[in-house]
């Protein structure tokens, strides 16, 4: 007997992905399609460490917006989609949108800072929400339990995941390659800045989202 034969019965969606982690994750193409339309190709709102020892602060930013390539976009995108959705659902508040962007943005400055400061006085340009997106991966990291609760950092399923993933991290910083971004290197470092922002700060977050 199919679902049809009970006209009764409320039905399931099919996709039912937060509206804030499916934003975030369209937006990476249409962005890209725009930086393409660039006459630089957006490298003027990249982000390279020497920015930081020269007072331009603004590529922290608008790196995010930009990617090496469609492989490096659609890796992103179907990255935030998965793990954006654990931790828009812990902010299923009314602000909750606005603390879901601020976490977002907020990991992905972190990791290019971290990135800037780690490579101090570096010349080589650094694109791509992947800071950002590890972000959320770090959060989702911690609600592995499902149910909107954050796990402790301190529970095992955490830490072996914590470690499964840095390890994963460092293997593709070891092949320092993307594939389809152009030859363009890994910022490695930033992952490891943006998860471990995102494992730090879930914890804040979802008391906040509680208050709201």
């Amino acid at each position: 007997m199919s679902a049809n034969d009970h006209p009764d019965r409320p039905r399931e969606r099919v996709f039912n992905a937060p509206p804030m982690a499916l934003l975030i994750a369209v937006s990476m193409p249409l962005l890209f399609m725009v930086q393409l339309g660039l006459p630089d190709g957006g490298l003027a709102m990249a982000f390279a460490p020497i920015d930081l020892q020269q007072g331009r602060y603004g590529g922290l930013l608008t790196s995010m917006l930009l990617h090496g390539g469609w492989t490096h976009v659609i890796m992103n995108a179907v990255a935030a989609l998965a793990f954006g959705a654990p931790v828009a659902r812990l902010l299923d508040v009314r602000w909750g949108p606005t603390l879901f962007l601020l976490f977002y943005v907020g990991c992905g400055v972190l990791a290019a800072l971290g990135y800037g400061l780690i490579h101090w006085g570096g010349i080589q340009p650094m694109v791509g929400a992947s800071g950002a997106v590890f972000g959320l991966i770090g959060a989702a990291t911690r609600l592995m339990g499902g149910h909107g609760q954050v796990l402790a950092l301190s529970d095992g399923r955490v830490i072996k995941a914590a470690i499964a993933w840095m390890a994963v991290n460092a293997v593709v910083g070891l092949i320092g390659y993307v594939p389809g971004a152009a030859g363009a290197g890994i910022a490695w470092e930033a992952h490891a800045v943006g998860f471990v922002a995102g494992i730090l700060a879930v914890g804040p977050l979802a008391r906040l989202a509680k208050r709201g």
